[in-house]
């Protein structure tokens, strides 16, 4: 579980966007940080007995930093109001899919997937959809995945208006191979977050991602 003061202070922060304001509440962003840490080892250490590839990891390999890249945003607040990590075998900076959890008061979520791709690794997962359709269809249409996901993201710009080049209108998979990423999320309610059963809920999210995460990860390679 997360403490209630983490919460309390995302909320704070949120409020209080600013740098003298952080200063001020080092000590509780401290405190917060170092819960959410616990955390995300914890979910480690326990999705790791099924995930023996990120079984290495530790919560400082793959947990964002606070302050926002402001260099090329119009929103020029210096801190995220969230906490969030990337769980995959290279930890944040992997480019494999992996598993992700955001901590956020009101809008947390955990899944993960592949997100945006470069163009060489969209190729080959396209190719790797197409080829084996039945597989991928098995995986998003399983009675576990339907219930804890729904079906995969399409929110924002994650999905072309277009068939991508290569590909028939009339291909059976032809709504997944129009994504630009191939991500799942579940949301968490703030009850949620507090709750002691939080690390159970999230192996048991991550465990039923897991086998899109090893598609994915296959079809990142295909045809080389």
């Amino acid at each position: 579980m997360l403490q209630t003061s983490t919460l309390k202070f995302l909320k704070d922060l949120k409020k209080n966007n600013n740098k003298p304001w952080f200063d001020a509440n080092r000590k509780a962003y401290d405190a917060a940080k170092a819960d959410f840490v616990g955390f995300i080892d914890a979910v480690i250490e326990k999705h790791g007995k099924k995930d023996p590839s990120i079984a290495h990891l530790a919560a400082k390999d793959c947990i964002f930093r606070i302050n926002r890249d402001v260099r090329f945003s119009k929103d020029k607040s210096p801190y995220k109001t969230n906490m969030g990590a990337y769980i995959n075998k290279d930890g944040k900076k992997g480019m494999t899919a992996g598993y992700y959890f955001h901590c956020e008061p009101g809008a947390a979520f955990g899944g993960g997937g592949l997100y945006v791709p470069p163009p060489e690794f969209l190729k080959n997962v396209r190719q790797e959809i197409d080829y084996n359709w039945k597989e991928f269809q098995k995986i998003i249409n399983n009675k576990k995945f339907k219930a804890v996901f729904g079906d995969l993201s399409t929110e924002g710009d994650m999905k072309l208006a277009r068939p991508p080049k290569g590909y028939e209108v009339e291909n059976p998979a032809i709504e997944y191979l129009k994504l630009k990423s191939w991500i799942a999320m579940q949301k968490f309610s703030d009850a949620d977050l507090t709750s002691k059963d939080l690390v159970k809920k999230v192996c048991t999210n991550f465990e039923t991602l897991q086998p899109l995460l090893l598609f994915l990860n296959e079809g990142l390679h295909a045809g080389e």
